[in-house]
């Protein structure tokens, strides 16, 4: 008996996978696509889910700068995802209030930035040693920010300080230590804000990712007014493509007509620190193939969620 229930439930899947198969091959890949372009087939991947600090497919550590506090936070992922504080610094940052604008304003920058590099030599005022961070990011280029140099760095190897930095972030010399011992730079995101962004509701994640992928959606399969919807009218691309110079690019691909295959892995979605509640850094691994053009690498988009539950994306590269 239990042998027949066995060959009858191989049967059904073996006949449930070639129906699939089918349906696939016969034009239901658009049709199984179109389901991620509604906010409610996201809605049960975020259950359980933590979002304090954003929606992660790729895992980071996480350093949260709060300006207001003076403090650095470093939030370690285990393997379901969810963060929790490793440990607490006291921390300088720039003698001047506000988001950094200028080079020489004094300011720490407010933003989402990378480590790109590790400095073991540096000058003994920043400590032993120091790690750069990607200010100004794209977003903040987009904006006309400049400056450079911003550092996470110590305090100076004999003598004193004052209680404020040139736009940097230092901590003790021992807790910069420890931190380099802790984290894989290339693998961390530095959080820069007065306060963090907590208490996004997930609906919130729900409605961007919905809307990302009918951003994928019309791209793949050639709706080219669908497409554009996605992109504000005050949208810059990181070379400093216009959004008319961009829909002009777009129609000329578009005309083609070529069959295309996208896909998105590694998604991550970070409310943007500042003022503004509804804008969000989204990163992600791309596959585009086409007829005349292969890319594969990680793409940033900056997206505001506007009251309809729709996105608007800024800025992309």
């Amino acid at each position: 008996m239990v042998k027949i229930l066995l060959i009858s439930l191989l049967s059904m899947t073996t006949l449930f996978s070639s129906d699939v198969l089918t349906l696939y091959k016969s034009g239901g890949k658009k049709l199984l696509d179109r389901q991620m372009n509604t906010p409610t087939y996201w809605t049960g991947s975020l259950f359980n889910k933590d979002l304090r600090f954003g929606y992660f497919e790729r895992t980071f550590s996480l350093l949260a700068c709060s300006k207001e506090k003076g403090v650095l936070e470093l939030y370690t992922p285990d393997a379901q995802k969810r963060f929790s504080l490793k440990k607490r610094y006291s921390a300088f940052t720039g003698k001047n209030a506000g988001d950094k604008s200028v080079a020489g304003d004094l300011k720490t920058p407010v933003g989402i930035y990378t480590l790109i590099e590790k400095k073991r030599r540096v000058d003994p005022f920043y400590g032993p040693m120091a790690f750069v961070t990607s200010y100004p990011n794209l977003y903040d280029r987009i904006r006309g920010k400049n400056g450079a140099g911003i550092w996470v760095h110590g305090v100076p190897l004999s003598g004193t300080r004052d209680p404020f930095t040139k736009g940097c972030i230092a901590i003790n010399n021992n807790d910069l230590i420890q931190l380099d011992q802790t984290i894989n730079p290339s693998n961390t995101l530095l959080i820069i804000d007065s306060s963090l962004k907590q208490g996004i509701e997930p609906s919130a994640y729900s409605a961007i990712l919905a809307g990302l992928y009918q951003w994928k959606y019309a791209w793949t399969y050639n709706d080219l007014d669908a497409y554009l919807s996605a992109y504000d009218s005050s949208f810059k691309r990181f070379d400093g493509m216009s959004f008319a110079q961009f829909k002009a690019y777009k129609e000329r691909i578009f005309s083609k007509s070529e069959t295309k295959t996208i896909a998105l892995d590694h998604l991550n979605i970070i409310p943007y620190p500042g003022e503004k509640r509804n804008l969000f850094w989204v990163t992600f691994n791309q596959l585009y193939v086409s007829d005349s053009h292969k890319f594969e690498g990680e793409k940033s988009l900056l997206v505001r969620l506007n009251a309809n539950q729709s996105i608007s994306i800024l800025t992309e590269e």
